[in-house]
């Protein structure tokens, strides 16, 4: 799958400049005869020639494929350049890439002027005020065309430049889509969606528009303040609310009070903009329907495309456990034999006289064990995930024993919790905390925190921050772990955790709570 937004909106202009085109062609042949009179006469009175293939219907029509042209060449540059620039190349790419850029927009707001100036001059749409010349007064007014080239020149210069600036954007999103990891199927999907939605949506909106269908200005009112919203509850519900609420009841608290505020979200700004033209209380109204009509419809499509929807976010899930399991399957090559090295190192420290170095080795191989065994299970009691995370702080205690300026605290012993959870879902806290937060050299503390109850976890680590040497081969990894904790809560835990990691002074403190 590929986010295909970009080829929704070249089939959209594309759309629109043919409508706008075939508008043209039908005025011509439909055009009142009072209308034609007055071309002729406006014509004759400034002592010119009139044919209205000539002054009118090829002025219109260059207008429009010149600015489709233009906007198909701005699309081709502007992705060649910011593929280039956000893939980070060298300095020296992106700098060319920047001035290409650059480079083609002044060109094209050139030609673009140029090309006006010339259709206007064939046109003289300002004898007519602009009247059917909307391309051309894009550029501005120029009552003196072919005067001066760069007539219009700022105006088209704005206009091309305002496009660029929303495809470099779009590229951005685009990009970020494609490389979004587990979640990218489904973010691709969703985004198909709305950029199909709103090929329609605006198609149909110009349709009307161009063609002159509906003279009453109610119906475009209507359009945009019921359609919009209607469409902004629709992608709410079926792509955020009902994969949530998977076989819980609507009207469970957390369920409903999330309906209540999406729908409040998408509705208001649209029944403000009609309170000036109806009652204030049509908000209600509107809100009523997005509520007891629009999610009920909403809620019979989702079910029509639920195994789709929820095959996608399941595929996520198994995803983001297979990566996680790998990183750990890659310590774990031909774990029997690791075992037996582990059982004769914890006999040879045994007689040796080395307590420290025995006990070391057995919680290690209590941790290998756990996560040979463990780890492949969706679901773990707490109290085997508790053991797991006691071994790995025992483990690290050790190590930091020979330091009296090394201070480590936890509050996980005492701990009874009746859950099941991911495993290894709290380890890489602590493994970060141990991997940035000591140093052998200064002060350094960790405080782990594990509370439970019948409703919630809330784990929380603390620790020092030490300045980090510029060979320290870690460097570049930091943060790693902490990521893949965030991707599996928002896949497993979707709507039921809190998740902060953040930096304060020389303090780093990573709070995971899960609402069970």
């Amino acid at each position: 799958m590929k986010v295909i937004w970009r080829q929704h909106e070249i089939l959209l202009v594309t759309i629109i400049a043919m409508m706008t085109i075939a508008g043209y062609v039908v005025h011509m042949y439909n055009l009142p005869k009072i209308e034609e009179e007055t071309f002729k006469f406006v014509y004759a009175s400034n002592k010119l020639p009139f044919n209205y293939y000539v002054n009118v219907l090829i002025p219109q029509v260059a207008s429009v494929l010149l600015i489709y042209a233009c906007y198909l060449l701005i699309n081709r540059v502007v992705v060649s350049s910011v593929k280039k620039v956000i893939t980070h190349p060298p300095a020296i790419v992106i700098l060319k890439s920047i001035a290409l850029l650059g480079a083609t927009i002044i060109m094209l707001a050139f030609i673009l002027a140029v090309g006006n100036n010339i259709a206007t001059w064939y046109a003289h749409p300002y004898f007519f005020n602009y009247r059917n010349f909307g391309f051309l007064a894009l550029m501005g007014y120029n009552d003196h065309p072919l005067k001066n080239l760069f007539d219009g020149f700022g105006g088209a210069n704005a206009f091309i430049g305002i496009y660029a600036l929303f495809a470099c954007a779009r590229e951005g999103v685009i990009y970020y889509i494609q490389k979004s990891g587990i979640e990218k199927p489904y973010k691709i999907l969703i985004a198909n969606q709305v950029s199909v939605f709103m090929v329609g949506y605006l198609a149909f909106f110009l349709f009307i528009e161009l063609f002159d269908i509906v003279h009453e200005n109610a119906f475009f009112t209507t359009y945009f303040s019921f359609i919009t919203p209607v469409a902004l509850v629709f992608f709410s519900n079926t792509y955020w609310l009902f994969p949530l609420k998977q076989q819980h009841s609507f009207l469970q608290p957390r369920i409903l009070t999330r309906l209540l505020i999406s729908t409040l979200i998408c509705t208001l700004p649209f029944a403000l903009y009609l309170a000036d033209k109806y009652h204030p209380f049509v908000f209600l109204i509107y809100w009523a329907v997005q509520l007891l009509v629009v999610t009920p419809v909403t809620w019979i499509f989702y079910q029509q495309r639920k195994d789709k929807i929820l095959q996608l976010l399941g595929a996520n899930k198994a995803l983001a456990k297979s990566k996680t399991d790998l990183q750990f399957l890659r310590s774990q090559i031909n774990p029997h034999f690791l075992f037996n090295t582990l059982n004769t190192l914890y006999g040879t420290a045994l007689t040796e006289g080395a307590d420290r170095t025995a006990e070391g080795i057995q919680k290690l191989g209590d941790m290998m064990r756990f996560m040979l065994h463990e780890n492949n299970m969706d679901a773990i009691p707490m109290s085997k995930e508790i053991e797991y995370l006691q071994n790995y702080i025992a483990l690290q205690k050790l190590r930091a024993q020979s330091s009296p300026d090394i201070l480590i605290g936890d509050n996980i012993n005492q701990q009874v919790c009746p859950h099941n959870i991911a495993p290894m879902l709290l380890i890489p806290l602590v493994e970060n905390a141990f991997k940035h937060g000591i140093s052998l050299k200064e002060r350094s503390w960790i405080k782990i925190e594990l509370t439970c109850d019948d409703k919630n976890i809330l784990f929380s680590v603390s620790n020092t921050m030490h300045a980090r040497i510029d060979n320290d081969p870690e460097k570049s990894g930091s943060g790693v772990g902490l990521k893949n904790v965030a991707d599996r809560l928002a896949l497993l835990y979707a709507g039921r955790y809190k998740f902060n990691a953040a930096a304060n002074g020389n303090e780093f403190t990573a709070t995971m709570q899960l609402f069970l």
